[in-house]
């Protein structure tokens, strides 16, 4: 019996053994990546048998072995000091400031403009309020300059003033395609019989939808459709030549006049600009540009180009121009997931069965009535609407940055026209860097050329160049610039000689004078300013003697408010307020419509002559000083025998020293 009894127990180990073993080999140790290299995670989904079907029973065993596995955590090793990962505060913050950033893109493209600037005053004060140096780190610094110009490219025409900043129109589609006019059946009959007899490359077709359209442009919506008709003579040839290039219907002309009415500063409710309406990740994707400076969607040329391309591409995918002028309104996706939903790769079945946006169900409509209807003007009463001219002009590149009031005196001409001229360029100067086709009124290019040689290249986004009219003086030249009398004699080499009116005189003024001021004029340290209450962008901007526009450009700011900020960034200037660019000039001929002269009733000499004795008694002494740790207003101004309010008052009232911070200093001689 006991014999018996040690056999079992025997046999019971062996088998403990064995299950041990087999344990053992199950719970297999298995390496794991550290966590700053593990791959991200992604959740696949396994066919789900249905509720009738059995597993088989090595199926069903294995799912329970890897289910029991998975409730078991594995056990890891706790991670050695060396290979924790070292702090990183910068990377740290850059990711929170990018987060907030982030959020506040989503929400302005979602329409929730304040949210929005909840979400890029986070981003911003988060950069500020660290106590990291943000100009010492490159890291740092390339996001605080990223997040400001993604916010001026976002809010552009608010950080720029009313004068500088091109004006957008509303895009004519967000309106029609708002509505759904009813049929009138005579008018459809009729556009019928027109049909039949009406050449084009794009299919047509009457249905009760393009008939209703189509008395909507013969009534409420005819002055939309007279001016864009009008307006299409400016750019028709140059698109259809595109167009046929490209190979495509030319007669998709009229999907841009149904768009914006060909009006290239045209920019729809979702953020689609230009004559084409091409929405910024889609217009890169064919090559149109974006820059604080251009945006090539306004370009005429380059977006019919572009548009051109991306038509032939849905052409291509889709097999069908209406299925392809629906993908070019809602996108490729909205358009082949209806295909898909419904087995119908047919324009007007997917809009019977209403599986495409109204604003797409609209789009084809609008389009082809827009097309039937130009092509039988005196059908529908428009006999007496003609087309405008195409607008001639000259180009010349440039490869510096200009400013059109420059460019304008140049050329005799108004900045409104050059703007007219240049529909890209999003404020009132070309880019800083890179090249520009700058386009100037026609005849224009040898005059423009000789007239800008005689500005130095690094003022021509400051200095002038007007025509001198019968009243003026320099000294009025000098205060409506915001320059020295002293200064334009020395620029246009002037030597006591009389001269008329109606000739040019260069007007050399200081850089950050001008309403485009650039942060090149300010130190490039970033000083913190605690925001108090009842302060406005403008009211600082005072206290520190900057322009206010730079305080919005500087924080990526709308309007005067400072709601939602606490701490602003702020450059301090680094030039005396009174100081004129001095740069040695070429010296022009004098008394020529095209070269830099000045016209005053008194000699130039005599008048900075006075200017200088108005000025004198005694003639204070400029200087600069650069701010060492530990200095004060006091210790500088006992330094240079001056005052602390005068050291204030020559540099925008400043009240906090920081090392490095370069203060103008003025000494009476």
């Amino acid at each position: 019996m006991r014999v018996a009894k040690l056999q079992v127990r025997i046999a019971m180990l062996a088998i403990l053994a064995l299950a041990g073993s087999s344990c053992q080999t199950a719970q297999k140790p298995v390496s794991l990546l550290p966590a700053s290299t593990a791959p991200a995670l992604t959740r696949a989904t396994a066919p789900v048998a249905a509720p009738h079907q059995s597993l088989p029973a090595t199926a069903q065993a294995t799912t329970s072995s890897q289910q029991a596995r998975a409730q078991v955590p594995a056990e890891a090793k706790p991670e050695s000091p060396s290979s924790a990962p070292a702090p990183d505060p910068v990377g740290d913050l850059i990711t929170k400031v990018e987060t907030d950033f982030q959020a506040g893109l989503d929400a302005y493209q979602a329409g929730q403009t304040d949210t929005a600037k909840q979400d890029f005053d986070r981003a911003f004060n988060a950069l500020l309020e660290s106590n990291l140096d943000i100009r010492s780190d490159n890291r740092l610094e390339k996001e605080f300059d990223r997040i400001v110009e993604g916010v001026n490219h976002l809010e552009l025409g608010s950080l720029a003033s009313d004068s500088e900043a091109q004006k957008s129109e509303p895009a004519p589609i967000d309106e029609t395609n708002g509505i759904t006019p009813a049929a009138d059946p005579n008018v459809k009959a009729k556009a019928q019989a027109e049909i039949k007899s009406t050449h084009s490359d794009l299919p047509l077709m009457m249905t009760d939808q393009v008939a209703g359209y189509i008395s909507y442009f013969s009534n409420r919506g005819r002055g939309s459709f007279e001016h864009a008709f009008a307006r299409s003579g400016r750019y028709h040839d140059m698109m259809v030549s595109i167009l046929k290039e490209e190979g495509v219907p030319q007669d998709l002309i009229y999907l841009a006049q149904a768009e914006s009415g060909f009006q290239p500063l045209a920019v729809s409710r979702a953020g689609a600009r230009g004559i084409w309406q091409f929405m910024g990740s889609r217009g890169r994707g064919y090559g149109l540009q974006r820059s604080l400076w251009v945006d090539d969607r306004q370009d005429p040329e380059k977006s019919t180009r572009a548009a051109a391309h991306h038509l032939k591409d849905l052409y291509k995918q889709f097999g069908d121009w209406y299925l392809a002028m629906a993908a070019y309104n809602s996108g490729p996706g909205t358009v082949q997931a209806a295909v898909r939903r419904t087995g119908y790769a047919d324009f007007w079945e997917l809009y019977r069965r209403n599986v495409l946006p109204k604003e797409t169900r609209n789009y084809v409509p609008i389009i082809l009535a827009v097309t039937i209807m130009t092509k039988n003007l005196s059908h529908y009463g428009f006999d007496d609407v003609s087309m405008d001219e195409p607008t001639a002009f000259d180009t010349v590149t440039v490869n510096y940055p200009v400013d059109l009031r420059l460019v304008a005196d140049c050329v005799d001409a108004t900045p409104a026209q050059l703007q007219q001229l240049n529909p890209s360029l999003l404020r009132l100067s070309t880019p800083k860097e890179g090249r520009f086709e700058l386009h100037l009124p026609v005849g224009t290019k040898e005059q423009y050329q000789t007239a800008i040689a005689a500005i130095p290249a690094g003022m021509r986004l400051w200095w002038r160049y007007p025509t001198v009219h019968s009243n003026d003086t320099l000294a009025s030249l000098a205060r409506n610039y915001h320059t020295t009398a002293k200064s334009i004699v020395e620029a246009n080499h002037l030597d006591g000689v009389e001269l008329q009116a109606d000739t040019k005189v260069i007007i050399p003024v200081a850089p950050g004078k001008h309403p485009l001021s650039d942060t090149a004029t300010y130190a490039r340290r970033i000083t913190r300013y605690k925001v108090r209450k009842g302060d406005t962008v403008q009211t600082v901007a005072e206290n520190f003697g900057v322009p206010a526009l730079m305080v919005r450009r500087w924080n990526g700011l709308r309007g005067d408010s400072l709601r939602g900020r606490t701490v602003l960034a702020l450059h301090l200037p680094v030039t005396p307020s009174s100081e004129s660019a001095s740069t040695t000039t070429p010296k022009p001929a004098r008394h020529s419509k095209t070269a830099p002269t000045a016209s005053t009733k008194v000699s130039a000499r005599k008048a900075a002559k006075s200017e200088e004795e108005a000025d004198s008694s005694p003639q204070p002494s400029v200087l600069h000083h650069t701010v060492k740790s530990g200095e004060t207003l006091y210790s500088i101004a006992t330094t240079y025998k001056t005052t602390v309010d005068a050291l204030k008052r020559n540099n925008g009232n400043v009240a906090v020293l920081r090392p490095g911070m370069i203060l103008v200093v003025q000494q009476s001689r």
